[in-house]
């Protein structure tokens, strides 16, 4: 495929409410969606990156820089691009996995609109319909996160996870494992905010039945996370931390973790993710889909990711209405605690033209 131009499109899309996890309150995403433009087809990725570097060190500033002054140019460049070749042609520029993961998406989703194929169908996904969990922020009193958990178990939520950070978690996880019972699946994600000092105090919530604890240490502490695994009984998920195939495979030669988080904007765009997906599979490693209050561009990626065979616990990929009063897209629903796979060609949906003008999306256009 030829790609004669790239688009960025960037809007403020508010949030229903703040979420608040250990390393800050967000209010909403600045929104930057990648348009690649063929010479008879196009398509839409999403650039997960936020607004200030503290999920990671890439933000959506200096993402966008990195877009427009380097990784672009080395498609337009290029006379035929498939998906395969986007790695190798953006490899030379260092880093930057959320803005290539963007990238590599939209012209995945290009391709696949041109061969009218889904996204979902190409990835080798098995499942049409998604069982999802909820992510709850941090609030400032155990009784408001009840709260707010009933609500989404009453929506029909299959797993709860609870943001956590020290001073914020054995309590809050007792009350909201009274309130729910015992029936209802729930994790815990503590975003990098413990250390192994903290093993005696993590070692307490062995005691409510949790699916795993979510990066309790620091990211590139592997071998800390494998010593405290081994004293604890719940099960580590590693997420900041797996940036690659290669790490996910050492983290599992040394025994860090047991489940992995698999988010394609974090390690480099789907085709990693698969990989990833494929290495956990052939060594009995559980995945699950992990959001980052992603639009509904985003999320279509992501539902087609999380339906191939290893993903078996429920992933963070809500109704469009857990995060967003308006999405950019027809918005995603939630049915009997599922969520539908997108069946059309290529990520299946695209931005509502009228939703943009809304939000006073500005467009930059890249290449001819």
């Amino acid at each position: 495929m030829r790609i004669d131009a790239v688009e960025l499109v960037r809007c403020q899309v508010p949030f229903v409410s703040p979420f608040r996890t250990s390393s800050g309150v967000h209010n909403g995403r600045d929104v930057v969606l990648i348009r690649v433009l063929g010479s008879d087809t196009e398509g839409w990725g999403e650039n997960v990156a936020g607004e200030e570097p503290l999920y990671s060190a890439e933000f959506v500033d200096a993402s966008v820089l990195a877009l427009r002054n380097h990784l672009i140019p080395r498609l337009l460049g290029t006379p035929d691009v498939s998906p395969f070749d986007v790695g190798r042609l953006l490899a030379p520029v260092r880093g930057w996995h959320m803005a290539k993961a963007a990238l590599e998406a939209a012209v995945l989703d290009a391709e696949l609109r041109r061969q009218q194929v889904s996204l979902a169908r190409w990835l080798g996904g098995v499942q049409q319909r998604i069982a999802v969990g909820v992510a709850v922020g941090l609030h400032d009193h155990i009784d408001h996160t009840v709260q707010v958990v009933m609500r989404y178990v009453e929506q029909g939520y299959v797993r709860i996870k609870l943001k956590i950070e020290p001073g914020c978690d054995v309590d809050l996880v007792r009350a909201v494992r009274d309130a729910v019972g015992p029936q209802v699946l729930m994790q815990v994600d503590a975003n990098a905010a413990y250390t192994l000092a903290d093993t005696r105090h993590l070692a307490r919530l062995d005691d409510f039945d949790l699916l795993l604890i979510e990066q309790p240490l620091a990211e590139h502490d592997l071998r800390q996370h494998a010593q405290l695994a081994r004293s604890l009984r719940t099960p580590i998920c590693l997420d900041e931390s797996i940036t690659s195939a290669q790490i996910a495979a050492d983290a599992i030669a040394l025994g860090s973790c047991s489940v992995i988080n698999i988010k394609p904007g974090r390690v480099g765009g789907l085709l990693e993710a698969r990989r990833i997906h494929d290495l956990c599979q052939a060594n009995g490693i559980p995945v699950w889909c992990g959001g980052m209050l992603e639009t509904g561009i985003g999320r279509a990626a992501n539902l087609a990711l999380a339906s191939l065979p290893g993903f078996t616990l429920p992933p963070d990929l809500s109704a469009s209405s857990r995060y967003f009063i308006h999405d950019i897209t027809t918005p995603f629903e939630l049915v009997d605690g599922h969520l539908e796979v997108p069946t059309g060609p290529g990520i299946g949906v695209a931005p509502d033209p009228e939703m943009l003008r809304q939000l006073k999306a500005t467009t930059e256009r890249v290449g001819t």
